[in-house]
């Protein structure tokens, strides 16, 4: 059985917005739930959610990469 992944909220579209707009991280729409599931577990899991899901390895990308994509999510996560 496979795991359902939660449905993408329209409070997350500014954050999606920001990655593809600033980043350059347009992901799809499954990336993108894959993005949601992983930030329950904190901001390094959708981090590495959202290279996984650009296809980019997170081992080989530059520090400034990482971090501008992880500072992205932060200031773009929905309220509580």
């Amino acid at each position: 059985m496979t795991k359902q992944l939660d449905p993408i909220r329209p409070e997350h579209e500014p954050m999606f917005a920001a990655l593809c707009t600033e980043l350059g991280f347009c992901l799809h729409d499954k990336g993108q739930k894959r993005v949601v599931a992983a930030l329950p577990l904190g901001l390094d899991a959708a981090v590495k959610a959202v290279f996984e899901a650009g296809g980019v390895d997170l081992l080989n990308a530059p520090g400034d990469q990482r971090r501008a994509v992880r500072d992205c999510i932060k200031a773009n996560l929905p309220p509580a």
